[in-house]
């Protein structure tokens, strides 16, 4: 199986533990990423509140460059999925914004047809192209005892995913129970992270961040699982921020659900980006791993 693959800026620079699990997944699986020559930044949100025509141009670029053979490019950032998968639809939806998203690309020798490339999100791919079995096939270590809360966050199940329910979506929730985890009830699974709020209003930044850690504390998950740079990040640095604010004690490993992918098919810790987390997730998932499972 082949796809383009596009990173993105986080999984270069403080998601690189995304990036490297991402990799080393897909290559024990058989998955053939093949990355984008020479793509740029996807813009996050900030473009499209600027000039709507400029954040497409900049976005329809990546897509204008993703090889001719290769008709799926695969985004493990919820922020760069969303952003591919929205330029395409406008471009389909809209044919003069279309032209004049290909009259800048042209500038650079450049052009898009859209709909050439189907833009699927990681989850999406492991779960619909992948499956069970092959998955299951793979473990070695099973993740028996081990509860997990699957946070999938706002971006990747809406508007546009169209593979898993956006209020409550299951998808990631049957992929850790293939590998052997316990998946905790986890009902803000889809509520937003707060995103770059921690930059405009930390009180509201620090009460949607607190909210998630609750919910999972309160279900006694012994990790969060994300499918997300920008929630990752928020929940992980801004953790004992959180416990200063509200005086909690949170101490919940936040990691990427591709590093438990790596840890139940046996891989090297250390390339899947372990210890690159503030809050340790290795103590925690070496314990419970090494008790028996709870019968």
């Amino acid at each position: 199986m082949r796809y383009a693959y596009y990173p993105g800026c986080s999984l270069e620079c403080s998601s690189a533990a995304y990036d490297l699990s991402v990799r080393s997944v897909a290559d024990l699986l058989g998955i053939e990423l093949r990355e984008i020559d020479d793509w740029n930044c996807c813009g996050a949100t900030e473009y499209f509140t600027q000039d709507e025509l400029t954040a497409c141009a900049v976005i329809a670029r990546n897509l204008a460059l993703v090889e001719p053979d290769l008709k799926q490019v695969v985004a493990p950032c919820a922020a760069c999925y969303l952003n591919l998968r929205k330029v395409d639809q406008i471009m389909q939806e809209h044919p003069e914004m279309e032209k004049k998203i290909n009259t800048c690309l042209a500038a650079g020798g450049l052009h898009y047809d859209p709909g050439r490339v189907r833009v699927r999100h990681l989850l999406d791919l492991l779960y619909t192209d992948i499956g069970e079995t092959a998955i299951k096939d793979k473990v070695v270590r099973p993740l028996n005892g081990l509860r997990v809360a699957c946070y999938y966050g706002c971006q990747i199940v809406r508007p546009y995913n169209g593979f898993d329910n956006p209020e409550q979506p299951t998808k990631l929730d049957e992929l850790m129970k293939w590998l052997g985890a316990e998946t905790v009830d986890f009902p803000v699974k889809a509520h937003c992270c707060g995103g770059h709020m921690t930059q405009i209003s930390e009180p509201q930044a620090f009460e949607l961040i607190r909210r998630l850690l609750h919910n999972a504390a309160e279900y006694k998950a012994d990790v969060i699982v994300c499918m997300c740079p920008m929630c990752q990040l928020n929940l992980d640095a801004y953790q004992s921020r959180v416990n200063s604010f509200f005086g909690t004690n949170y101490q919940i490993p936040i990691i990427f659900f591709t590093q438990l992918l790596g840890v139940a098919f046996g891989l090297d810790w250390k390339k899947l980006g372990f210890g690159k987390e503030i809050v340790p997730a290795e103590p925690v998932l070496k314990k419970k791993l090494a008790a028996p499972a709870a019968t």
